[in-house]
């Protein structure tokens, strides 16, 4: 067969569109109990996150967590809802980090789409993979928004992709998106946050404890990378900033169940400052793209208390990059970066 040539200086065009696909953990669609009952058992029956034999989880599962959690759940989320629009924080947030990535996109080029999705509740992600392709994209960049990839986070949000793929007879071109730990831009913008917050306060921390969200120490044994790339968001954020490691500590939040977690524990160590006669305490939360129950209700909320309880006395929550300028430079940096090739 021959060889077809082409003229002299002509670049093949690519047809159809690209399409950006964000994703972040999930919520709930109310804080009522078949509400919260649903997204419960849809989050703790997945494998990635709960590796325990399902022979002795289910029981646990459905006899025990799923009788009494939602309610206690759903009075958490109460508490930090988005009573206006109806919905968690964490659903508001993404959906405006993805309007404005598809608004910053726009001037990069009119056939690039945006959709976001929710790996537990909905949004759900299959449909928004259809949305795209109904669009015409037949390359697609899935960007879990976990800055630190853990196998409970990452991998069970791109496992739902797949899944979605496999059910498809044609399928689209897929890229998916590396955790973003490192990346200057990100440190940039974290460090950046913690000035800008620090500015506002009438006092200056002792000591920014820098929480992130655990996980069982079992995993970390089995090779799951997290706990290694938050130690590395942890020391790049410090030496940006210029704090020791006693100015600016890390510890994990978020544990759940009788086995031991990564350590040191958010709640332990932050009691454990209160009486050791630090007064003034700051908490940011870098393993979180956006607010949710774990940063509004657990920091901001159940640590401010256990910090006052023991003797604190000022208390300050550094929010999430969120939606703000410098979140949005973090993931139009990423996105961009990935796109490359395609546009």
């Amino acid at each position: 067969m021959r060889e077809m040539k082409l003229p002299a200086g002509h670049v093949p065009v690519k047809t159809g569109k690209i399409g950006v696909l964000l994703m972040n953990l999930g919520t709930p669609d109310g804080t009522d109990y078949w509400s919260m009952r649903r997204y419960l058992k849809e989050f703790l029956s997945d494998r990635r996150v709960i590796e325990t034999s399902r022979a002795i989880w289910w029981p646990i599962l459905n006899l025990i967590i799923l009788q009494t959690r939602p309610q206690k759940k759903g009075k958490d989320y109460a508490t930090i809802w988005n009573t206006e629009k109806d919905e968690s924080f964490l659903k508001t947030i993404t959906r405006n980090q993805a309007e404005k990535l598809a608004a910053h996109l726009a001037g990069v080029s009119p056939d690039i789409h945006v959709e976001w999705a929710m790996r537990y509740g909905n949004p759900a992600i299959k449909p928004a993979i259809e949305r795209l392709m109904a669009q015409g994209c037949d390359r697609i960049l899935a960007f879990s928004l976990y800055p630190q990839y853990a196998a409970a986070t990452t991998a069970t949000a791109n496992d739902h992709v797949f899944r979605a793929l496999m059910e498809m007879r044609w399928q689209p071109t897929l890229r998916i998106a590396p955790p973003y730990h490192d990346e200057p831009a990100y440190i940039s913008a974290l460090a950046q946050s913690v000035r800008d917050h620090l500015a506002t306060l009438d006092f200056v921390p002792e000591v920014i404890l820098t929480s992130f969200h655990g996980m069982p120490k079992s995993y970390l044994l089995k090779g799951d990378p997290y706990h290694c790339q938050c130690a590395k968001t942890w020391r790049l954020l410090r030496e940006e900033l210029g704090y020791t490691t006693d100015q600016m500590m890390m510890s994990f939040q978020s544990r759940f169940g009788p086995d031991e977690w990564l350590k040191p524990y958010t709640d332990e160590t932050v009691e454990t400052l209160a009486k050791r006669g630090v007064k003034k305490l700051a908490i940011i939360a870098p393993a979180f793209s956006a607010d949710c129950l774990e940063t509004l209700e657990e920091l901001d909320g159940e640590n401010r208390h256990i910090f006052e309880e023991h003797g604190g006395e000022k208390f300050t929550y550094i929010p999430c990059l969120n939606e703000s300028d410098l979140g949005m430079q973090v993931i139009n940096t990423v996105v961009e970066r990935e796109l490359k090739g395609w546009v």
